[in-house]
């Protein structure tokens, strides 16, 4: 059987389906990287928000509409499935086969078999099989952990999730031991929430145990953690990013607000005060040590005064990086039954406002690098320049170096930083 398989949503989603890759392999089946290979088109969904939801629904139309002209099965997974299959089977006949959120291993017995399933308990996590990349990079994403168990009002994860699951320690060596022999330099550790991994195989938080570990692997790379809960982040993690080599000092923090009104109603703990002071304490260890965020404006019976809040909240902090994202009234979520809602209109002119003032901070973040020299992995080249990042930069979400000089994908180069705009960088490889 020749299987394309086609990634949405999330970097979890991309690591499930590498390791789904790898299993397909192993059994005999060959993956194919067009639709005129296929045999099977393997699509896999998000349901995390509205625009996330739109993009899968448009895609399985895509590939729908060109069945008739390759002749392939078409096989849709999971988030989006596990949360609307008996609407979609009903909207949607034209689709082979459904499958919600399952282990991949088991994926590969449904592919042969041609069965749907929608698991009553979501599979979220799995044991480590060789991977196969689905595109060529230099970096690697690997899933610690997946579901969550905490309770912010606006998130319908848990929905469709299920509780925290995380993988044993072992586990994670194991892939990560294998992704460095495959040559990658970047290793990107990415959950629901890190901060929480752990909890549920060892009774506390265990994060900082997996990066000692990972840590001590032998070779040149680095360790980037993404998806930091703010009210879960202790000083023990937090030390531990800070003093180990391997780990780069990013970190990603999505605090959601700065007004404590709307902190309160999103299930919020931490009062803006309380993660001022905590990502200050941060900044002062390590001053050049990267704060990126991400904040949803338009949050149900948001004020202007609440807006303002947040943005006095984003000047005192200065964050590096930050993401702005409307809110999505997703049912099921205790945010959905409030009531008061903020107009479309008035939420995007949050957005496009908050978004300005962070160009201008962004701007200034970046001016203290011109003129040092800087590890840089290259992650390819774009009209005449090579591409890559430093530790500033996380793939895909934030921006890049275009670099004068000679490399190849995964080299590591030292470059001077010569100039910037609000967002990527240029510099000379030396």
């Amino acid at each position: 059987m020749k299987v394309g398989i086609k990634v949405l949503g999330c970097p979890k989603n991309e690591a499930d389906c590498e390791v789904l890759a790898g299993l397909l392999k192993g059994r005999g089946h060959k993956i194919v990287r067009s639709v005129e290979e296929a045999d099977v088109i393997v699509l896999d969904t998000c349901a995390f928000i509205e625009d996330a939801r739109k993009e899968s629904i448009d895609e399985i139309l895509s590939f729908v509409e060109a069945k008739g002209d390759f002749g392939y099965r078409l096989v849709v997974k999971g988030c989006l499935v596990q949360r609307y299959y008996e609407e979609l089977k009903k909207e949607i006949p034209e689709v082979d086969q459904w499958i919600g959120v399952v282990a991949p291993e088991k994926i590969v017995s449904l592919l042969e078999s041609g069965e749907d399933l929608i698991p009553e308990r979501p599979e979220t996590i799995y044991r480590y099989r060789k991977r196969i990349e689905l595109e060529e990079k230099p970096y690697a994403y690997v899933k610690i952990s997946d579901g969550c168990d905490r309770s912010c009002t606006f998130c319908s994860i848990p929905s469709f999730k299920g509780r925290l699951k995380s993988r044993e320690i072992d586990d994670v060596i194991n892939e990560v031991s294998d992704l460095l022999k495959q040559g990658k330099k970047e290793i990107i550790l990415v959950a629901q929430d890190t901060t929480s991994y752990g909890e549920d195989l060892y009774g506390r938080q265990s994060l900082s145990d997996l990066l000692r570990r990972l840590n001590s692997l032998k070779g040149d790379f680095w360790i980037r953690v993404m998806y930091l809960h703010p009210d879960h982040l202790t000083d023990e993690i937090i030390d531990t990013i800070l003093k180990l080599e391997r780990v780069v000092n990013y970190f990603d923090v999505p605090v959601q607000h700065g007004s404590d009104r709307i902190l309160n109603l999103m299930g919020r703990f931490k009062r803006s005060r309380e993660l001022k002071e905590m990502l200050m304490r941060i900044r002062e260890r390590s001053p050049d040590a990267i704060l990126r965020t991400s904040v949803i404006v338009g949050f149900p019976t948001e004020t202007e005064e609440d807006f303002d809040a947040l943005k006095r909240f984003v000047e005192e902090v200065q964050f590096d990086k930050l993401g702005v994202f409307i809110y999505s009234d997703e049912e099921g979520t205790p945010a959905f039954a409030l009531r008061n809602k903020v107009d479309p209109e008035t939420a995007k002119r949050r957005q496009e406002e908050l978004l300005l003032l962070q160009t201008e901070i962004s701007y200034k973040r970046l001016e203290r690098l011109v003129g040092r020299n800087m590890k840089v992995l290259v992650e390819g080249k774009e009209n005449g320049y090579l591409i890559g990042r430093t530790f500033t930069e996380a793939p895909e979400v934030d921006g890049v170096v275009f670099i004068k000089g000679e490399g190849e994908m995964g080299d590591f180069l030292e470059v001077t930083i010569e100039e910037h705009d609000e967002y990527d960088m240029w510099g000379i490889a030396r």
